[in-house]
């Protein structure tokens, strides 16, 4: 069931998923949260582990509507604060994708007690673009007859980042994505939020000592996958996978590849 949080003027939209320890789920920029529920949820669905998950829209993403006090990820973050101060409770896991992840390590960085456990899906590291080890665009796997059934918007949004063009990824794309892509606020996005910290997230007084997961594409044109093997030395119980033949969108490019591995990480904690 979808529920609004306010503070301020400022508008969160969130939805809330089954019971048990709550994890909180932060999309990518630009995304909403089905980027995270749709691939996330079937893990939970086939599994017996009990998690309260809180997927949200960031501000000016999905349906939520950023208030004018909102300019930074400093913003970002002091409104996620207060959102899991009252909504998500005192302690929780943080899955965060993309800029999703470089927002979930502020949170540990300045409110280390309330993490208890991290997944990060292709995380950007370094909000500065000319700072990112990055991959060239080579596509893995395209299916041609397929490809020339869409339309150019289509075929261009597609083919843009995505490394496995096939019916199947696009079917996920068009589900979990494109969606996103058509209701961001694009002047919000590009004027007005500033994506980079006022700090350097990475740097803690001592190592986060809780499980991590870091999950990679090797192929990832946005954030890429050398610069996440450097997060290990600060999150030392972290298990790090850098998939080949997926970009930065590794969810649905390696579907059954990505659900096994959450699947057996949560596992493994849990035990």
């Amino acid at each position: 069931m979808m529920s609004q949080y306010e503070m301020q003027d400022t508008t969160i939209e969130y939805e809330r998923i089954g019971t048990g320890f709550p994890v909180l789920f932060l999309h990518g920029w630009g995304m909403d949260r089905r980027i995270m529920s749709g691939c996330f949820e079937p893990v939970f669905e086939e599994s017996s582990l009990q998690y309260c998950r809180i997927y949200i829209d960031l501000p000016g993403m999905g349906k939520s509507v950023p208030g004018k006090e909102i300019r930074n990820s400093d913003d970002v973050l002091d409104i996620l604060y207060h959102f899991a101060k009252d909504i998500v409770g005192n302690r929780f896991m943080i899955a965060g994708e993309s800029y999703g992840g470089y927002l979930a390590r502020g949170f540990v960085r300045r409110y280390p007690q309330m993490v208890a456990s991290l997944i990060l899906l292709c995380p950007l590291v370094y909000s500065e673009a000319h700072r990112r080890n990055v991959e060239p665009l080579t596509v893995i796997k395209q299916d041609g007859d397929f490809l020339r059934t869409l339309t150019k918007e289509q075929y261009d949004s597609f083919t843009y980042m995505n490394v496995v063009l096939t019916k199947s990824v696009w079917k996920l794309y068009q589900r979990d994505i494109l969606p996103a892509i058509m209701e961001q606020n694009r002047y919000f996005l590009d004027h007005v939020l500033d994506g980079a910290f006022s700090f350097d997230v990475d740097r803690l007084e001592t190592p986060f000592p809780g499980p991590c997961l870091i999950l990679a594409g090797k192929q990832d044109t946005q954030v890429g996958y050398k610069d996440q093997f450097a997060l290990l030395d600060i999150y030392p119980n972290a298990t790090y996978c850098a998939v080949n033949g997926a970009g930065h969108n590794l969810q649905i490019e390696q579907p059954e590849l990505f659900r096994a591995l959450v699947s057996q990480w949560l596992s493994g904690i849990e035990s």
